[in-house]
C-alpha cells in the first residue's frame, strides 16, 4: 500500500479547508443579499420620556428605504404599516437611491402620509448611490463622493402637500393624541449639511415632549439637542451596521457613535434619549445584510417614572435624582 507523505496530506487539507471557507462566503453572500434584506421585520420599543401621568403616545419611526421603483416586496411591506395605526409618523431620511422612485415611496407610504408626521433628509435623498471601497466605511474621514442629483424637492414637496412637517432647520409646535410637542431637525450631518443655530435654543416649556430629528447620528449634533434639553432624539443612517456578527455586533456605524448606539434606543447625556433606526433599505451597490434585518420601529412613549428626594448629605442639604431608566 503506497505511503501518503506528510506534506502531501497537509496539502490536501488546505485545500479542503479553503474550499470549505470559500462555500461557507459565498452560501453566506447569498443569505445576505438574497434573503435577510427582504426580511423586514417591526421592532417595537418602550421609551419613559413624557411627563408623569400622560397618556401613552405611538410613534412610529421609519429610516433609509432607499427605494428603487422595482422593490415590490419593500413597497408592500410599507403599504402594511398603517394597519399599526401610530398616533405619528417620524422619517429620518435617506429615501431615495433612483432618479424615478419619488412614486414608489409615496404610494408605498400611503395611508402614512395621512397621519401626521415629521421628516429630514438625508444624503441619499439629495445624491444617488455610487460605488465605493466597502473598506472605507471603517474611515470616517474618507473623502465623499457624490452621485447624480436626485429630484428631493419633489419628495419634499409630496410630503408637504400631504400635511407631513420638514423640520429641516426649523422649530415646529404640534399636537398628537392631546400630547403637545416641541420638534426641530438639522440637514443631514452625514453631508455637513447641519445648521444648528438656526434651531439653537431650549425647545417650548410649554410643550409636553420635544423631539430633535437628525439624519446621521453625530456627536456634536446629539450633544447641541441633549444641552438644549430635548427629551427625545430620533436619528438613521446606520443601517444598523448592516454587517453584524454574533456575539459582536455591528462591524461599524458609519457616523460618530459607538457600535453600542448603533440601533435602538440608548441615552445621550443626562436626560436625552436617542433612538437610532437600523433602516428598511440598502444601497444598490451594496445590497446585503448580515444579523441585522431591515427593519421599521414602533415606538411607545410613556410617562416617566417621577423625580423622587433622595436623603440628606451629611451637610444636611436634600439633593434628588430620577429614577428613569
Amino acid at each position: 500500500m503506497p505511503v501518503i507523505s506528510t506534506s502531501v496530506r497537509r496539502t490536501a487539507l488546505v485545500r479542503r479547508t479553503a474550499l470549505g471557507a470559500t462555500g461557507a462566503a459565498v452560501a453566506g453572500i447569498g443569505y445576505a443579499s438574497l434573503i435577510e434584506r427582504n426580511a423586514f421585520v417591526l421592532r417595537e420599543a418602550t421609551m419613559p420620556v413624557l411627563p408623569p401621568g400622560s397618556s401613552s403616545l405611538r410613534v412610529l419611526h421609519i429610516s433609509d428605504l432607499h427605494m428603487m421603483p422595482g422593490q415590490k416586496l419593500k413597497q408592500q411591506w410599507l403599504r402594511e404599516l398603517d394597519r399599526l395605526e401610530p398616533d405619528l409618523v417620524v422619517n429620518t431620511g435617506d429615501n431615495l437611491s433612483h432618479q424615478k422612485a419619488v412614486p414608489a415611496v409615496v404610494q408605498s407610504l400611503g395611508g402614512l402620509l395621512a397621519r401626521p408626521g415629521l421628516f429630514v433628509f438625508g444624503s441619499n435623498d439629495y445624491f444617488a448611490p455610487v460605488p465605493k471601497n466597502p473598506l472605507k466605511y471603517f474611515k470616517n474621514d474618507h473623502r465623499r463622493v457624490y452621485g447624480a442629483p436626485l429630484p428631493w424637492k419633489d419628495l419634499r414637496a409630496a410630503f408637504s402637500e400631504r400635511g407631513w412637517m420638514d423640520l429641516t432647520h426649523v422649530r415646529r409646535d404640534l399636537e398628537v393624541a392631546g400630547i403637545r410637542i416641541a420638534t426641530a431637525g438639522v440637514d443631514d450631518p452625514h453631508l455637513r449639511r447641519d445648521r444648528y443655530e438656526t434651531i439653537a435654543g431650549a425647545p417650548n416649556p410649554l410643550a409636553d415632549l420635544s423631539i430633535g430629528l437628525t439624519h446621521s447620528p453625530e456627536p456634536r449634533v446629539l450633544d447641541r439637542f441633549a444641552e438644549d434639553g430635548y427629551d427625545l432624539v430620533l436619528a438613521g443612517h446606520t443601517h444598523g451596521g448592516q454587517l453584524a456578527l454574533p456575539g459582536y455586533g455591528a462591524l461599524v456605524t458609519n457616523c460618530g457613535i459607538d457600535r453600542s448606539r448603533v440601533k435602538g434606543p440608548s441615552r445621550w447625556g443626562a436626560h436625552t434619549q436617542l433612538h437610532v433606526s437600523a433602516g428598511i433599505g440598502t444601497s444598490p451597490w451594496a445590497p446585503y445584510r448580515f444579523c441585522c434585518r431591515p427593519e421599521a420601529t414602533l415606538l411607545t412613549l410613556v410617562a416617566a417614572p417621577p423625580k423622587r428626594p433622595i436623603a440628606e448629605t451629611s451637610e444636611g442639604r436634600a439633593s434628588s435624582q430620577s429614577v428613569a431608566s
